[in-house]
């Protein structure tokens, strides 16, 4: 007769709460790249508005913004692979 094993407790609470780390590491990261882009993104803005050279500091700031957040993501990416 094939003895049942009990489901240990321990490791169900474990994979729920590697779930909810997954979830709030890469939400943390979108929120991060937002932040980055829109505080990119208006600080060309005013200073577009400052030196006349509307839209192109609006533009290249924003362009260095996402460069910026990609550069965030690539690094976390890589980070995590290495934790494995």
């Amino acid at each position: 007769m094939e003895e049942q094993r009990q489901p240990n407790p321990k490791k169900e609470r474990n994979k729920a709460q590697d779930g909810l780390s997954s979830y709030s590491r890469y939400s943390t990261i979108a929120i991060q790249m937002a932040v980055i882009i829109v505080i990119c993104s208006l600080g060309g803005v005013k200073l577009d508005k400052w030196a006349g050279t509307e839209p192109w500091l609006t533009v290249t700031l924003s362009l260095l913004g996402v460069a910026a957040a990609m550069w965030l993501i690539i690094k976390e990416a890589l980070r995590n692979n290495q934790d494995v």
